[in-house]
């Protein structure tokens, strides 16, 4: 069992690719950059273009790299990225009645760099997911619509069928929050499931589902809507079907989907479950959706974590 108290949840920790990137952008290596994400999977170099730009001065360096060839389909997303995330940071994560008018506008102003970027180069490299995933990001923010942001996701679904990057993106853009309904976004993620191999981190897909459900719903009544019959039964078929799944690895999105079911199974106060999956994880975390338990994000997995593990002990 996990004896560290630790709580690594930068995702370059779970995933070297991401921080290999950002050492090179950091060094302005581009030709370094390309050889990390050119021999990847294309599920796997979105992800890893989706978080690798993150690293301090990454902008300048991108933007340089876009001037010098504006055919660079990577560095395009990894610039579109790079602008969107300033952008979120501009607006915060709270909910739009508590975000001013000024914080939208600066966030706007950051996504219309973004899709300005990203329309080049979708225009120039018309079959790069990477891209498309980040169009994704951009439509939502930007509050393009849901016909749109199908338009988009559909294009990347024609080139990369089960790109995780992209379906996370999409399940957000289902939610109510973003336009989107409950009836829409829970047959969408039980479909995006089986479409994937068993095993594959596809389940995660319904957890975080039922997660944004969970959570948009009033205190008293949180509890009473995960134990219902049918989200248990929809939940445990989804962790069967990939964390819990004898052919579960350490593909793309692994880390993601099995913090998502950790966070589940602790409410459920399913504790032999949920220690199963922080063995796995073993230092390792995300944010999401673990911030959503409101305080020190680190802290909340870790009481959580003690717990499961000697529940699971007894």
């Amino acid at each position: 069992m996990n004896g560290s108290d630790n709580v690594l949840l930068d995702p370059a920790d779970a995933y070297p690719e991401i921080a290999a990137v950002r050492a090179r952008l950091t060094a302005k290596d581009w030709t370094g950059v390309r050889a990390v994400v050119d021999n990847l999977s294309p599920s796997a170099r979105t992800k890893i273009v989706r978080h690798g730009g993150s690293a301090d001065g990454s902008e300048q360096v991108l933007r340089e790299v876009l001037d010098r060839d504006p055919a660079d389909g990577t560095a395009a997303a990894m610039l579109g990225h790079c602008l969107i995330d300033i952008g979120w940071k501009a607006r915060s994560s709270y909910g739009a009645e508590h975000v001013s008018r000024d914080q939208f506008k600066e966030f706007h102003a950051w996504l219309r760099q973004a899709e300005a970027v990203l329309i080049d180069g979708a225009a120039r490299n018309p079959r790069d997911p990477a891209i498309w995933a980040a169009r994704l990001v951009s439509a939502r923010g930007l509050e393009l619509g849901l016909a749109e942001a199908r338009r988009r996701y559909d294009r990347v679904k024609a080139l990369d069928p089960h790109n995780l990057t992209a379906q996370f993106q999409m399940l957000q853009q289902l939610c109510p929050k973003w336009g989107g309904s409950w009836e829409l976004l829970h047959p969408w993620a039980r479909a995006e499931m089986l479409a994937a191999p068993p095993g594959a981190a596809q389940g995660v897909l319904v957890a975080e589902a039922h997660i944004e459900h969970w959570l948009e719903l009033p205190a008293g009544t949180r509890t009473a809507y995960l134990n219902g019959a049918s989200v248990r039964r929809e939940l445990q078929e989804a962790a069967d079907r990939s964390v819990l799944h004898p052919d579960f690895g350490r593909d793309n999105g692994w880390v993601e989907a099995t913090s998502a079911f950790a966070f589940v199974f602790s409410l459920l106060n399913d504790r032999r479950s949920a220690a199963r999956l922080f063995v796995l994880l073993g230092e390792l975390a995300t944010e999401y959706p673990w911030q959503y338990l409101g305080g020190d994000t680190a802290e909340q997995i870790r009481n959580h974590r003690r717990r499961a593990l000697a529940g699971a002990a007894r």
